[in-house]
């Protein structure tokens, strides 16, 4: 949109401090509060207070926002803590402030001041919203065609908004090889390393430092409590399965919690106030962690379950509560991996499925070894990389999640 101020200045290339590209939304009028900030109102009578310390930092130019980085070049020892708004007006829909001591003349773009307003500016605000679900809801994981995803921003888009909406996603018709797993990852950011290396083998071994290394039946579970910040989301690439058995299933966490939460309160309560600690047993590795199996969050992070059992160590809780903590242990596992909660779904060769570590609990069915193999390829990322890389190709894109109109089908999609 062309719009032009009083003085003739066309406002379309007015910077902000980001590299979004905000629609014109132009403010009706301003007021100087008596604190010295401003509230701005726009017609439809959403309102916006800004500090003027608030505004000074995120004005573009020098000791504010650098228009090549868009970080703040401010350094906080140089606040000048009279700062004041001396006047303030409107022009062309855009805010125009006079900073007093310093004399200072800036203009801020109606549209980032209304996605701030709407608080689209928040961590979780330009994501798709997770959707629990059961086994009545979903069958099997939302399926996207592999070749597409690597190919093509949309199709990647598409299967990263199923990921995170549902937790769970597959890919089909990738190449079966070890290198697939790790290009898979990079288009969506930095593996994430650890212990088992950036990416690791899932197969039948002679001497394992994983149960995934067996031929056991693995139940619903998550992996790496014992760390700190377990990893936030897990792609796993199958590159042969020709075994009898071996099923993988897949169960919500969030489904269970909720369950618990209003059929089981007291269940509910100890597996999210009872501690354990978690430790890694392997000969090269030490690594520990304390924490509930059900770890809510605090509303600006997602919950975390900690949900892997070989490696859940001692109880961290006074000795009159174990016989809680079991018990709550008990009545979580038959829940995850009842056929209510849990879909149970074969990973053929050139499958590659993704979900959320911290929330999708995974596991398989035994399988016999003695003929055929079974081998998958995995890696880990961090949440914070799965985030990033939505938000940009919305972006890029110019979409937001809730206009993207992508639904999950049991079919891969067309080439």
């Amino acid at each position: 949109m062309c719009v032009t101020s009083a003085s003739g200045i066309e406002m379309k290339d007015l910077l902000t401090p980001d590299y979004y590209r905000y629609p014109w939304a132009a403010l009706e009028t301003v007021k100087i509060l008596p604190r010295g900030g401003v509230l701005v109102i726009w017609p439809d009578g959403q309102q916006l207070e800004c500090h003027p310390l608030w505004l000074r930092e995120n004005a573009v130019g020098p000791d504010g926002i650098d228009p090549r980085s868009k970080e703040n070049g401010l350094d906080v020892t140089d606040m000048d803590m009279s700062t004041t708004i001396g006047s303030a007006s409107v022009d062309a829909g855009a805010l125009v402030v006079e900073f007093v001591p310093e004399d200072r003349r800036a203009s801020f773009h109606p549209g980032w001041l209304r996605h701030v307003a709407d608080e689209l500016h928040r961590p979780f605000a330009l994501l798709p919203e997770p959707k629990p679900w059961v086994v009545a809801d979903l069958q099997e994981p939302p399926t996207h065609n592999g070749s597409s995803v690597l190919d093509d921003d949309r199709a990647l888009t598409a299967w990263l908004h199923d990921l995170l909406e549902i937790g769970v996603a597959r890919l089909t018709g990738l190449p079966c090889e070890r290198e697939i797993v790790g290009l898979v990852g990079a288009r969506i950011g930095a593996l994430r390393d650890s212990n088992f290396g950036l990416t690791w083998h899932v197969s039948v071994d002679l001497d394992p430092n994983s149960t995934a290394n067996t031929n056991s039946r693995l139940p619903a579970h998550s992996d790496l409590p014992t760390r700190e910040t377990p990893p936030g989301f897990q792609l796993l690439h199958c590159l042969e399965n020709d075994v009898t058995g071996g099923q993988s299933t897949m169960t919500d966490g969030l489904a269970v919690g909720q369950y618990l939460q209003t059929a089981e309160p007291d269940v509910f309560r100890w597996l999210t106030t009872l501690e354990w600690t978690f430790f890694n047993r392997d000969s090269n590795h030490d690594h520990r962690w304390t924490g509930p199996i059900i770890d809510k969050g605090d509303g600006r992070i997602p919950w975390t379950f900690r949900a892997f059992h070989p490696v859940r160590g001692f109880p961290a809780m006074a000795s009159d509560a174990l016989d809680d903590a079991y018990y709550s242990l008990r009545r979580f596992g038959d829940i995850a991996n009842s056929d209510e909660f849990q879909i149970r779904y074969d990973l053929e060769p050139g499958d590659l499925i993704a979900f959320d570590n911290r929330r999708i609990l995974h596991g398989r069915e035994a399988f016999e070894s003695r003929e055929g193999i079974r081998q998958l390829r995995g890696t880990y990322l961090d949440t914070d990389e799965v985030y990033s890389r939505m938000r940009v190709l919305c972006r890029t894109l110019n979409m937001r999640p809730e206009s993207l109109g992508f639904t999950h089908s049991k079919e891969a999609e067309d080439d």
